[in-house]
C-alpha cells in the first residue's frame, strides 16, 4: 500500500550572495513577488498538494522566515481597530494551524542533500516531499498536486522535470527516460550538468521531488561530491539501484528566483496576471518600448 505523502521539506538555508546587498540581513526567501514574499508560493503549492507538515530547514539570520507564518498581534489589533477586514482575511487565509512547522538548523552550508538529511528526525519513517522555494512554478494544478497525482499511481520517488534547449544541459541536472506512461515516465539515471553532446535527454529537474525515507540512510554516510557538497542527487542515484524513480513533466511555467533576471520575471508575468495591476504595467511597458 501506498503511504500518504503528508510532510514537505522547505531548505532555506543559502545565503543569497547574488542578490546582495538586498539579502545582507534580509532573507532571499522573504524578496517579494509582486505582494508575497518568495516562500510562501512554495508553500502554497505543498498545502494545495495536501501537505500537512512543513519543515524548514534554516540558517542563520532566517528568523524572520519563523516570524512571518506566525500570528503579529500588533498587526492584527491594528488592522482590526481600522476596519481593515480583507487585509484580516488574507492573512488568516494564510496562517498555518498550530504544530504544522517545524524549523531545524543547518549549521554549515554543505549542499542541498546535506539540508535534507539535517530534517531526517521531523520526516521520520514516512515518504516526504522537497520543494526549493528559489523556483517558483505557475500552473493548474500546481506542480506538486501533479506529482502527487503520479506517486498515487506509481508510488515510490517522483521527480518533476521540465525540457530546456538541448545546448544548455550543462547548467542543469538531466534524466535518462525509461518507459514512457503517458503523464509520467521511468527514471533510469540521472546526470548533473552534463554536456550537450553526453546528455541523456533534455529533461532537467526543476527542483520539485517526492522521497522515500531511505533516501536520508544514503545521505547519513554519502560522502561530499561536485563543490564539496553533499549532493542530493547522488543519494537519489544510490536509491535508484533498488528503488523506482518516475518522472513528471511539469505542465506549467516555472522561474528560477535564485537569478536576478528570473525573479524580475516572475514579478512581471504574475503581476501581468493580477486584474488591478496587468492595465497600468501594459502602458508603463508600451511606454519605455516606444522610447
Amino acid at each position: 500500500m501506498t503511504r500518504r505523502v503528508r510532510k514537505a521539506v522547505f531548505p532555506v538555508a543559502g545565503l543569497g550572495t547574488r542578490f546582495l546587498p538586498a539579502t545582507k540581513a534580509i532573507p532571499k526567501e522573504m524578496l517579494t513577488i509582486v505582494d508575497r514574499p518568495v516562500i510562501q508560493y512554495a508553500v502554497d503549492e505543498a498545502r494545495a498538494a495536501g501537505i500537512e507538515h512543513f519543515i524548514f530547514v534554516t540558517g542563520r539570520n532566517k528568523a524572520v522566515i519563523e516570524d512571518h507564518f506566525d500570528i503579529q498581534f500588533e498587526l492584527e489589533a491594528t488592522l482590526r481597530m481600522r476596519g481593515k477586514t480583507g487585509a484580516l482575511d488574507m492573512l488568516a487565509a494564510d496562517m498555518p494551524v498550530a504544530g504544522q512547522m517545524s524549523f531545524t538548523r543547518q549549521q554549515q552550508p554543505l549542499g542541498l542533500g546535506h539540508a535534507v538529511w539535517c530534517a531526517r528526525d521531523l520526516v521520520g519513517d514516512e515518504p516526504f516531499a522537497v520543494l526549493l522555494p528559489d523556483m517558483v512554478m505557475q500552473g493548474e494544478p500546481g506542480c506538486l498536486s501533479q506529482m502527487m497525482t503520479a506517486y498515487g499511481r506509481h508510488g515510490g520517488n517522483i521527480i518533476s522535470v521540465e525540457e530546456t534547449d538541448p545546448q544548455e544541459t550543462h547548467k542543469y541536472g538531466i534524466v535518462a527516460l525509461g518507459a514512457d506512461h503517458g503523464d509520467s515516465f521511468e527514471i533510469t539515471g540521472m546526470v548533473e550538468k552534463p554536456k550537450p553532446q553526453d546528455a541523456p535527454s533534455n529533461l532537467f529537474i526543476n527542483g520539485r521531488y517526492i522521497l522515500e525515507p531511505e533516501v536520508m540512510g544514503i545521505l547519513e554516510t554519502q560522502a561530499t561530491g561536485a563543490g564539496g557538497e553533499i549532493q542530493l542527487t547522488d543519494a537519489m542515484l544510490k536509491l535508484l539501484e533498488t528503488r523506482p524513480f518516475h518522472g513528471v513533466r511539469f505542465g506549467g511555467r516555472t522561474f528560477d528566483c535564485g537569478s536576478k533576471f528570473g525573479f524580475l520575471q516572475a514579478n512581471l508575468v504574475l503581476a501581468m496576471s493580477d486584474p488591478e495591476l496587468a492595465g497600468p504595467l501594459r502602458t508603463v511597458a508600451r511606454e519605455l518600448l516606444d522610447d
